[in-house]
């Protein structure tokens, strides 16, 4: 009866603290929490939910399933509702916990898309065109491809024209037009071109920065066939077989200032006569034969020589020969040193004098500081000139010219000049510069006075200003007196002559007054100016002119001109700021790529000099001593594996800037790039069902070594390529099974690198799937070439994998000129090894190779030609030292001067392996 009357209290308390508390506390073994009765209610319709976990469902099934076998039929009311609270207070911290990590997901997906956005708008620009798009001529039915370079951030909308319509490929024929957007290359493929594809083609190029247009013409020209008597295409397509092409691509020349310097570029033949028109360009410039330079051809070697170099010769040189699809081209980069110094640190000389506003006695001469300032500051310029054929230079300054331009009076009517230009610091005078072009002094305004009429069927009439302005006596006063250049050693002044002028010639005299002062003082007195153009050498800095100018003839002075407006002398010209980031980026083994940041604010400076130095040394070396005008440049010529820093000077009127910060440190290695695509496909065995297939290595390897290749299928009776294998084989030979006999089959392969998989090939001609029964064994593989030199070469190949109806007994070597289809024999009995030395060939000319193996039963068919090369030694070739030491021991020694951390040193006896390593020691230290 008393534990009756304590659960009748109990639950009476329960019931009267549900209804009356609004907020209720429930301690829990972690932490104290407050909940109204709403939220009790909602906590608890979602606690018999499936939010509950698993676990806590199970452990409250297992604990009712033992009250129930206990036989405890009632359950006191308040322990239920403490069950129930804490289930309450369980789930709403689990409801917390997942609203929490909901939030925070959201919170960073957000941050993730502003980061994206604010990354696309710093990196924001308008399209524009690198390589725009060029015109083509091609014959009807072949193809034909138009392609241009866009760079643009971000990606643009790309869409291509015909005469102004859009070109949709779905609404054309199956397989008319191909348009291709890869990496910024922009391609649009035509089909079998036919008359109607006669057109204006143009892209268009646009995101949210702008838009850019490209356009090109294609022009279909129609083919009558062979019952015209001359069949086009035929011949259109053997000259292009037969056209001469480079045997190896041209390398940047190194020479001196003043010192002779030939750049040779070698054909793989004889050029055809439609290739003869050869033409050289520097920086752009078509260069012609002159005094100083002389274009050749001869035996296969197309050649510039400049006889006496100067830094103005310095540049990227272009060789560019025609063909039948437009021209091929080489580009490289010719650097011209300093000439050595007569004194000791005295600067580098000036380049690039130029003369400017050229009147009757006088001028502007211009020119470019040089790179090398001999290790201390330039203090100023000394000008000279001469009479055009004449050796006698008379200085036009006393003190040397801060700035790099300067005003020459005091010339002759008529007269041609030449002018030159040293620089000076304390320890000494520079070499002077390269002469500038003769320049002859006229009055430009002379062809302004004649009036010329046209009459009577092209007849003219001229008149003369002279002729109608007699009755001007005393001259009238110049107008528009101004300052055109001010700088921190002179004012140049600048006028327009009296209009009318009079029939007499006019002289000037100028006239100087310091502002706040009404007295004027003639400047020119002795000397009157013959030309509008004036200049002052010897103003206060800091104070502030006026001028006025009077003219004066025969007759008499005009009045004094208006006066100019204030203008204070001596104000600096400041050099312009350096770049404000250079980077260095990995190219070839020998060489780097820099970029840097164009100058803000729209300044445009002259050019850069760039700077290197090895890291752990002090000296810094001049690059280039001709400034560039991009803000990219290739250093070439560094030494491989060796650790370098650069950095930049902008090039201004006012000389070279303070340096930019330097690079990161950079070790000179090949940059890592994807190979290019396999080629040249061979069948060297085939069965019933399975055939062997062999390949050539890409010809760029992307700075790497290849790791392996996949290779692909195609049965030509299906639409769909099928993988042969789906990891990389490490060799160039494969054999694919389970084919279909009698099908034809035709392969592409992809080699793979570190950087990863390279192109694909093109398709493979097509093989039948037919079991080989021939008595004469298969052809050789992998014909290539080592040890090339002027006069003799190394071949090796691998022997057939198709024997024939008995083992091979020996092979023959075929030999041909590249160009040419006449195949010469080399040996005349068969040789037993599977290498051979070739010797007695030409320095210079281009070669290729094949082999054919012989059995018992006869000769094969030959291998694939070996690629081409030209018989010449590589500059910086090494040969292995051979001797005996003072105990009998043979010894050979080799170094290798572009050795590298991924280069290992193999020796091999008779090229078939290793020597015994029980009789050999081998030692390496560095190179060696």
């Amino acid at each position: 009866h008393h534990r009756e009357e304590e659960q009748k209290e109990e639950r009476h308390q329960s019931l009267e603290m549900t209804s009356t508390t609004r907020k209720k506390k429930f301690k829990t073994s972690e932490e104290e929490e407050t909940f109204s009765p709403s939220e009790l209610s909602i906590a608890a319709a979602l606690a018999l939910t499936s939010e509950i976990p698993q676990d806590y469902k199970l452990r409250r099934e297992a604990a009712i399933l033992e009250l129930e076998q206990r036989g405890q039929k009632r359950i006191r009311f308040g322990n239920e509702m403490e069950k129930l609270e804490k289930e309450v207070i369980w789930n709403c911290r689990l409801l917390r916990v997942r609203a929490d990590r909901k939030a925070l997901r959201r919170k960073a997906v957000e941050k993730a898309r502003v980061e994206k956005e604010y990354i696309e708008l710093r990196s924001g620009r308008p399209p524009m065109f690198w390589i725009p798009l060029r015109a083509h001529a091609v014959w009807e039915r072949m193809d034909v491809t138009l392609a241009c370079t866009v760079l643009a951030s971000p990606p643009p909308q790309v869409t291509w024209y015909k005469n102004g319509v859009r070109i949709d490929p779905r609404l054309a024929p199956p397989g008319k037009y191909k348009i291709k957007n890869k990496f910024g290359m922009l391609t649009l493929h035509i089909s079998r071109c036919s008359m109607e594809d006669s057109a204006e083609y143009s892209v268009e190029v646009k995101n949210q920065y702008g838009e850019a247009y490209s356009f090109a013409t294609v022009l279909v020209r129609k083919y009558y066939g062979k019952e015209s008597g001359f069949d086009s295409e035929i011949y259109r397509r053997s000259l292009m077989a037969r056209e001469a092409d480079f045997a190896f691509p041209l390398k940047p020349l190194f020479s001196r200032e003043k010192e002779p310097f030939t750049l040779s570029c070698y054909f793989s033949s004889d050029l055809l006569e439609h290739q003869r028109d050869i033409t050289w360009f520097r920086d752009g410039e078509l260069l012609q034969n002159s005094d100083r330079r002389e274009l050749k051809y001869q035996d296969r070697e197309a050649s510039l020589t400049v006889s006496c170099a100067y830094k103005e010769d310095e540049g990227f040189y272009t060789i560019r020969v025609p063909s039948l699809d437009g021209y091929k081209e080489q580009t490289t980069y010719v650097f011209v040193r300093d000439a050595a110094a007569e004194t000791a640190g005295a600067p580098g000389s000036p380049l690039n004098v130029k003369c400017h506003d050229v009147h009757k006695d006088c001028l502007i001469l211009s020119w470019v500081a040089p790179s090398d300032n001999g290790g201390s500051p330039i203090l100023g310029y000394y000008i000279e000139r001469c009479v055009a054929g004449s050796e006698d230079w008379v200085p036009c300054n006393d003190k040397p010219v801060k700035t790099c331009r300067y005003p020459v009076l005091g010339l002759a009517e008529g007269e041609t000049y030449q002018f030159r230009v040293k620089a000076v610091n304390k320890e000494g005078i520079s070499h002077p510069s390269k002469t500038s072009d003769p320049v002859t002094t006229y009055d430009p305004s002379k062809d302004n006075r004649v009036t010329v009429i046209p009459y009577d069927d092209g007849r003219t009439i001229g008149i003369c200003k002279d002729d109608v302005e007699g009755h001007i006596k005393i001259p009238l006063p110049p107008t528009n007196v101004h300052a055109s250049e001010v700088r921190e050693d002179y004012v140049a002044l600048a006028w327009d002559e009296p209009d009318p002028r009079g029939r007499e010639p006019l002289d000037y005299y100028v006239e100087k007054s310091i502002v706040g002062s009404n007295s004027w003082q003639m400047v020119n007195l002795d000397t009157p100016a013959n030309s509008p153009r004036f200049a002052l050498f010897d103003l206060v800095k800091g104070k502030s002119y006026r001028f006025r100018v009077r003219s004066v003839n025969k007759y008499g002075i005009s009045e004094p001109s208006l006066p100019s407006e204030p203008v204070t002398a001596g104000a600096k010209l400041a050099p312009l700021p350096p770049p404000s980031q250079v980077l260095a980026f990995r190219d070839t083994k020998t060489s780097v790529v820099l970029q840097w940041d164009k100058l803000k604010d729209g300044l445009e400076p002259l050019g850069y000099y760039i700077y290197c130095r090895e890291t752990g040394t002090e000296e810094w070396q001049t690059v280039n001593n001709k400034p560039v005008t991009r803000n990219e440049f290739t250093v070439p010529g560094l030494q491989p594996g060796k650790e370098y820093v650069f950095c930049v000077k902008s090039v201004s009127e006012a000389g070279l800037s303070e340096s930019s910060p330097e690079t990161e440190p950079i070790v000179v290695r090949p940059a890592i790039a994807r190979p290019s695509a396999p080629h040249s496909f061979v069948l060297l065995n085939c069965g019933k069902a399975d055939m062997t297939i062999s390949w050539k290595p890409p010809k760029r390897k992307g700075g790497t070594k290849i790791l392996g290749y996949f290779l692909d299928q195609h049965d030509a009776s299906e639409l769909d390529w099928h993988e042969v294998n789906i990891q990389p084989i490490p060799q160039r030979v494969c054999t694919v099974s389970n084919l279909k006999e009698g099908h034809l089959y035709e392969f592409r392969a992809c080699a793979v690198n570190m950087a990863g998989v390279g192109e694909v090939s093109e398709p493979s001609d097509l093989f039948r799937c037919e079991e080989w029964t021939m008595p004469e064994p298969g052809p050789p593989y992998d014909v290539r070439c080592t040890e090339v030199r002027d006069s003799s070469l190394k071949l090796h190949w691998e022997a057939p994998l198709y024997t024939g109806a008995g083992p091979v007994t020996g092979y023959y070597v075929d030999m041909c000129e590249e160009g040419s289809e006449e195949w010469k024999q080399i040996n005349k009995q068969p040789i037993a090894t599977t290498h051979m030395k070739i010797s007695e060939l030409e320095t210079g000319k281009c070669y290729i190779f094949r082999v054919r193996a012989l059995n018992k039963a006869g000769i094969g068919p030959p291998s694939l030609p070996s690629d081409p090369v030209v018989a010449k030694t590589k500059p910086g070739t090494n040969e292995i030292e051979l001797g005996v030491d003072e105990e009998g021991l043979i010894y050979m020694a080799f170094e290798a001067p572009e050795k590298n951390e991924s280069s290992e040193f193999i020796w091999s006896k008779d090229y078939e392996g290793p020597p015994d390593a029980d009789r050999v020691q081998t030692e390496e230290k560095g190179n060696k």
